[in-house]
């Protein structure tokens, strides 16, 4: 019996291009010029001045370890135990991940910790980016 895969994100035109982004190695946001604010998720107006006036950049990929549960249970993709988290990036966008390359125990998941972007491949669409601690 094969294990169930892991839900995959559904890409919209207002997200493709941070899965473009992903798929490239590349961790994409996106600011509004008109009143500098750096966000994500992804859409195509500002969510603090509501402006249309938006692009998009390539970030660092670098940022802390803000918040996280580590997940005892099983769930389609996953091996338990393995962490959720919530990773502040260096350009202030939260978004949600999990940590790898690390074991899955609160002594080696310490909230602040630098991280760094890892991108993990699923198929030829979809890149996800997952966090590591930092390397030096």
């Amino acid at each position: 019996m094969t294990e169930a895969a892991r839900a995959r994100p559904k890409p919209t035109p207002e997200t493709q291009h941070f899965w473009d982004g992903t798929r490239a190695g590349e961790l994409r946001l996106q600011r509004c010029e008109a009143c500098a604010k750096t966000y994500f998720p992804p859409r195509p107006f500002c969510p603090a001045c509501g402006s249309r006036e938006v692009s998009m950049f390539k970030a660092s990929g670098k940022g802390k370890l803000y918040s996280y549960i580590i997940h005892h249970r099983p769930a389609p993709g996953f091996t338990p135990p393995y962490s959720i988290a919530v990773v502040e990036l260096d350009e202030g966008p939260r978004l949600m991940t999990n940590i790898v390359d690390c074991p899955q125990t609160p002594e080696a998941l310490a909230l602040d910790m630098p991280v760094e972007v890892k991108f993990e491949k699923l198929d030829e669409q979809i890149t996800l980016p997952l966090f590591r601690p930092a390397r030096g």
